[in-house]
């Protein structure tokens, strides 16, 4: 087993820290954003029974379209938020706890929230 560096200590303190409050809410699935260098993919789980209940991501074939006309990140960022927001509130999840994974809540994590509150979800 490896042994971890500082920066990836640092990190899982960080990711750790902002999901404390976040896990198992039995009546809000949570909101859970990735983003990479490249791209961003949001979901929507059910912590008790472990089920992805909904989930986007900039490589989606339904949303590949809109993709390639976006000109930035944070234009594919909003996109992808209010594809998730879309597939949740069709899947008749309303409320949602939002679980920014660690990330800033800032750029492309905070495009992905206020697309997706503008799609129907409350957090």
């Amino acid at each position: 087993m490896r042994k971890l560096s500082a920066t990836e200590m640092r990190n899982q303190r960080r990711r750790n820290r902002s999901k404390r409050d976040n896990l198992g809410h039995p009546e809000r699935p949570r909101l859970v954003v990735y983003r990479s260098n490249k791209h961003i993919s949001a979901q929507v789980i059910d912590d008790l029974s472990g089920n992805t209940l909904a989930a986007s991501s900039s490589l989606d074939k339904s949303i590949e379209k809109e993709v390639a006309k976006a000109d930035s990140k944070k234009a594919i960022s909003t996109i992808v938020g209010t594809a998730i927001g879309e597939l949740a509130v069709k899947n008749k999840v309303s409320k949602v706890v939002f679980d920014r994974n660690g990330y800033p809540y800032q750029g492309r994590v905070k495009a992905v929230a206020e697309a997706a509150r503008e799609a129907g979800l409350k957090f």
